[in-house]
């Protein structure tokens, strides 16, 4: 590889070790084996290089969610849309402990969003473009079909993301499984119960 790739590399590799903000221009050095002027050279400057190794590594374990879509037992087709949402959600939770320094990564770039411009501006393309790929591999949602309805798919899926890290952050064993979260689903799509809708609302009992 060339200085350029050699940078990227070595500047994702210190994201995942130390983090954003404790990741510094020698850091990235040492671990590329380039030298500090390469870093302008190529890149402008190290915040700009680190905003691309975060989208590289974000990229890289996307794709864990666009892996080929898996057919049902007998293998006559895709998966109906609550198992290809439960599917896609057993890969996830199951990375969680080979890519527990991704997760943390997000969460603290998230925490600088409202003091780095430059970072909020780099990531907005590729964050809309992230909740196409979740409405898709989710929910089976094509973009190109139905914009609309992937963009706000994308939304809720992105949002579940989020919240599910924060969870499995902070307390594995009672964090969500793919299975809740599928439970979980279903049971907002069903609302509320028979006996509940026909029961009769506040100052409408009998008579």
């Amino acid at each position: 590889m060339g200085h350029r790739e050699d940078l990227l590399e070595g500047a994702k590799r210190c994201l995942l070790e130390k983090g954003y903000a404790r990741t510094t221009a020698r850091d990235i050095v040492a671990a590329s084996g380039t030298n500090l002027a390469s870093i302008g050279y190529h890149y402008g400057s190290k915040e700009a290089l680190l905003n691309l190794a975060f989208l590289r590594v974000t990229e890289e374990w996307g794709d864990l969610l666009t892996e080929p879509e898996k057919g049902d037992a007998d293998g006559g087709g895709p998966l109906a849309p609550l198992d290809q949402f439960r599917e896609t959600w057993q890969r996830v939770i199951a990375s969680y402990p080979g890519t527990r320094p991704v997760w943390q990564l997000q969460m603290e770039v998230v925490s600088r969003l409202e003091k780095d411009p430059a970072l909020r501006d780099a990531l907005l393309g590729p964050q809309r473009e992230g909740r196409d790929g979740l409405a898709e591999n989710m929910l089976g949602i094509d973009p190109e079909k139905d914009p609309e309805r992937s963009r706000v798919a994308g939304l809720f899926c992105q949002a579940l993301l989020i919240g599910v890290m924060v969870q499995w952050m902070m307390d594995e064993e009672s964090a969500p499984s793919a299975q809740d979260l599928t439970d979980g689903l279903k049971a907002v799509l069903g609302g509320r119960s028979d006996q509940e809708r026909t029961a009769p609302g506040p100052g409408q009992g009998p008579s």
